[in-house]
């Protein structure tokens, strides 16, 4: 069976939905590269842009207790109708950072269907945020797709 894997950072924004607990994001993200280096000062890693399109991402995040939520949505890669529908494993976790304006979460997803290059497509997504306090969201990806 073969896979594809990603790694992609998504920025954007999460505003109120027209329900009570209920959060709906919204980001993009361009083709990037990821650089992981280890040295003797310890790790550093950055995302660079490279050529190719956009992916979006939307979602609805439903706030299960103060720290936990689960979440629903769409990730849509380019602009030939390539896109997966996931749903969270169990719940996802949101808490405090040492920055009190931002918030930091994570949260598994698996994919419950796709289209285009992804029809039939299972695996898992993980996600590891930031919410600033005025809704900004970076979400950074890690995503293993599997293909019939």
């Amino acid at each position: 069976m073969k896979h594809i894997i990603y790694c992609m950072q998504f920025k954007g924004t999460a505003a109120p939905g027209a329900e009570a607990g209920v959060l709906k994001a919204t980001t993009s993200a361009i083709s990037s590269d990821i650089r992981t280096i280890v040295g003797d000062d310890g790790v550093q890693g950055k995302f660079q842009a490279t050529d190719g399109g956009m992916a979006y991402f939307e979602s609805e995040v439903r706030i299960t207790a103060p720290d936990s939520f689960t979440e629903s949505g769409t990730i849509t890669f380019g602009e030939g109708g390539h896109s997966l529908k996931f749903s969270t494993v169990g719940q996802g976790h949101l808490g405090p950072t040492p920055d009190s304006k931002t918030m930091a979460g994570t949260v598994t997803w698996k994919i419950d269907s796709g289209e285009g290059q992804f029809q039939d497509a299972s695996g898992l997504i993980t996600s590891n945020f930031m919410l600033a306090e005025h809704g900004e969201v970076t979400d950074y990806h890690f995503g293993v797709i599997f293909l019939k």
